[in-house]
């Protein structure tokens, strides 16, 4: 039998750690369904702070999951978007956020990200 804490074990945990931060899920939710500036990320989450999600929006993107674009304009213009590798997240969380709406069906909770 296989010991769990071969190599793919610790890169699944810290894939695990950084979805289940605060606000991350928020986050790529609200970029999957057409945020792209600051202050849409913050009209679609309800309760972030800017500097929490400022924070995490450069954590997503130093994790290649968000794309940081810098229009050189008057004001300069940041727009953010899901990386590709972002994308591919959000689609492989899909079946998790389906299975925890029909858990939570019942007690009516839970989302669905767009698809």
């Amino acid at each position: 039998m296989d010991s769990i804490h071969d190599d793919t074990c610790p890169r699944f945990e810290a894939t695990l750690e950084l979805v289940g931060r605060r606000w991350t899920g928020s986050i790529l939710v609200a970029a999957g369904r057409g945020a792209r500036r600051f202050g849409e990320y913050r009209a679609m989450i309800s309760g972030i702070s800017d500097r929490l999600l400022s924070q995490r929006l450069k954590q997503l993107e130093a994790e290649g999951l968000i794309e940081r674009t810098v229009i050189p304009s008057t004001p300069v213009q940041i727009h953010y978007r899901l990386a590709p590798e972002g994308e591919e997240l959000v689609e492989a969380l899909m079946p998790l956020a389906r299975w925890n709406m029909r858990r939570s069906g019942a007690r009516g909770g839970g989302w669905i990200p767009a698809a």
